[in-house]
């Protein structure tokens, strides 16, 4: 078994055609299904089944890929390992981010860090909370920044660089607006604008309403922050929002008012996978992250 005809196989399942798989690969059609003719012969079963010009995965082939994705992310992992302890100051930093965190704090922090290591290179990803936490786990990015931080993953080490306050954002020609801090109470009969459910900022809000003795009326929804904000800007609710999502710029025709009961925070921080070690390069940025914000808090 060659890993070149494992690489072979999961371009053919991925795009359920030999063709499209050998044009990707830059290789003839007839060796790539030389290989994986070879490959059957060896495992004594068939992993494709054709229909028509496609191909599909048989039962046992879709069983195969999922453990030939494993091992391959395994090898691959290993090969940077070995390029990054060559060297380091070379080698390429996979970054996971969530939308709430993008605009100002990671665009901060890999400025500073490439000060410093300027031949290093940066893969970048944006995802959801979870989606964020499982790629740490299946090794499709290293490091994670996360708000708030998971605390209870037996798979994942979390550690916190700061805490932020959530503050209200509500229309500028809203009664409560010249306010200088607000009870969330205060905002029990309010129309919010939120996230859609499974978005880790709705459950931050829902779980402070609750908190306050209400439950939000939900009237509408956004998939990212400016969506959010401009939802807010057109008069249509409140939605309730992390402090550095709107520290440099309050969005026109919107004002940000700190809640002071309850008092709502989120941790913000980053993951890495427990039991397994960095590559050099994540190492050094890791623990410059950490070093980066433990002299912000001291200047604070």
């Amino acid at each position: 078994m060659e890993l070149r005809q494992l690489r072979y196989f999961m371009e053919v399942a991925r795009r359920e055609h030999v063709s499209e798989a050998a044009e990707h690969l830059h290789v003839a059609q007839s060796a790539i299904s030389r290989q994986i003719a070879n490959l059957e012969d060896e495992l004594g079963v068939e992993l494709f089944q054709r229909e028509g010009r496609n191909v599909k995965l048989t039962s046992i082939g879709k069983l195969f890929l999922e453990h030939t994705e494993t091992a391959m992310k395994a090898i691959d992992y290993a090969k940077e390992q070995v390029d990054e302890y060559l060297d380091p100051e070379r080698g390429t930093i996979k970054i996971g981010f969530p939308t709430s965190l993008s605009s100002h704090l990671l665009p901060t922090i890999i400025s500073a860090f490439k000060e410093n290591h300027p031949n290093v290179a940066f893969h970048l990803r944006q995802g959801s909370y979870k989606f964020l936490i499982e790629s740490v786990k299946k090794r499709d990015i290293n490091i994670a920044f996360l708000g708030p931080v998971p605390v209870d993953d037996e798979d994942i080490e979390g550690h916190i660089l700061f805490t932020e306050k959530i503050l209200a954002l509500v229309p500028s020609s809203h009664p409560l607006a010249t306010q200088e801090n607000l009870r969330l109470r205060d905002l029990r009969n309010e129309d919010f604008v939120l996230f859609p459910n499974g978005f880790v900022l709705r459950k931050i809000a829902v779980d402070a309403c609750k908190q306050a003795g209400f439950m939000p009326n939900i009237s509408s929804e956004g998939e990212d922050l400016d969506a959010i904000k401009g939802l807010v800007s057109a008069g249509m609710g409140i939605t309730l929002l992390p402090e550095s999502t709107v520290s440099e710029t309050t969005p026109r025709f919107t004002t940000k008012i700190p809640i002071h009961t309850p008092e709502v925070k989120r941790t913000v921080g980053m993951i890495i996978p427990r039991n397994r070690n960095l590559a050099p390069s994540d190492q050094i940025f890791y623990e410059f992250v950490k070093s980066f914000f433990a002299m912000l808090e001291q200047y604070k």
